[in-house]
């Protein structure tokens, strides 16, 4: 049967909660730390906002909510909740890779922020082929690096600004790349890339990334 779950963050940004509200409550604004996803409502989602103050959105049976407080220093407190009832098939590892996962997205919400204010992003997205030794593969391939330390990927490079077991962030010039392992939830690793230059081919990017992977996890 379905069982309910309830994860809570609480995060301090760097902007005020105008900026903060945009980047959570538009769909261009979540392109540069989330993804890039249909407005709500145009997706039957319920919807409750008090702009910049609060703002609930409501999907079947989950719901997520963002309550932001004007903070010291041009900062803003933002107070989130994720709740609802998980689907029959999953156990814990759904609340604890769903609480990973955010961890990494409110982050990535305050580099954003702090690094890109206001800035249009380009989603990507793509994945690895499934391989036991996908992740281990991947992280040597760009030095096994710990946070701080310089890297290169398509050319690009960057530092590492998050390292966990599940996931690396890696901040360029005019990205924010995000390496997602999954093998608890039964997925291959991912990568979402905010891309804040103009004019980017996703198509290309997309095709690029592939390849990487491909020629990262089977050699």
């Amino acid at each position: 049967m379905s069982r309910p779950f309830e994860i809570r963050r609480e995060v301090v940004l760097p902007a005020s909660p105008e900026e903060v509200w945009r980047a959570i409550a538009t769909p261009e604004g979540q392109a540069g730390w989330f993804m890039t996803s249909p407005d709500p409502a145009e997706v039957g989602a319920e919807i409750d906002e008090d702009a910049p103050n609060r703002l609930e959105q409501r999907f079947g049976t989950q719901a997520i909510e963002y309550v932001l407080e004007a903070a010291s220093g041009a900062t803003t407190v933002l107070r989130f909740v994720h709740s609802g009832m998980a689907e029959d098939d999953w156990g814990d590892e759904f609340e604890t890779m769903t609480g990973f996962g955010w961890d990494l997205y409110l982050f990535t919400l305050g580099e954003y922020l702090r690094h890109f204010p206001g800035r249009p992003a380009v989603y990507v997205e793509a994945e690895a082929p499934a391989a036991p030794e996908a992740w281990k593969r991947i992280l040597a391939a760009l030095g096994d690096p710990a946070e701080g330390d310089a890297v290169e990927v398509l050319g690009a490079s960057g530092v590492v600004d998050k390292r966990t077991d599940h996931y690396l962030g890696v901040r360029t010039a005019d990205a924010l790349i995000r390496f997602h392992e999954r093998s608890l939830i039964g997925m291959p690793v991912a990568v979402g890339h905010h891309d804040y230059r103009s004019g980017i081919d996703v198509q290309a990017e997309t095709e690029a990334w592939t390849r990487w992977f491909a020629d990262t996890v089977q050699g």
